[in-house]
């Protein structure tokens, strides 16, 4: 009969790994649009769109400033997120963008 010390200690990797987390966006645009996009990287992606890369959106009107980052869980989540805010009345999305400009503030 074998003794539990002498079986053998096996690493088993975890089955979920560490996800990175993924965000919602907005960028504000010169003429004062409001985009909604998602990204692991969001100062990334904004450079993106100032470059003129990465949305037709800002080939009218270039971006000006990324005014509000949410963080997600993955990108499932942020995807979901993104439809919703996507639903937003431009008012409502300019409250998400308000309620970031008072949390800085603070």
């Amino acid at each position: 009969m074998t003794s539990p010390d002498s079986f053998p200690v096996v690493a088993v990797a975890s089955p979920v790994a560490d996800s990175k987390p993924w965000f919602v966006y907005l960028v504000r645009a010169a003429n004062g649009a409001l985009y909604c996009g998602i990204s692991d990287d969001p100062q990334r992606r904004f450079a993106k769109h100032q470059s003129g890369k990465g949305a037709r959106f800002f080939l009218s009107s270039p971006a000006v400033a990324l005014v509000y980052t949410e963080r997600c869980r993955d990108k499932r989540e942020a995807l979901r997120q993104e439809r919703l805010i996507k639903k937003l009345k431009k008012s409502a999305k300019e409250c998400l963008v308000a309620s970031t400009a008072a949390q800085v503030s603070r």
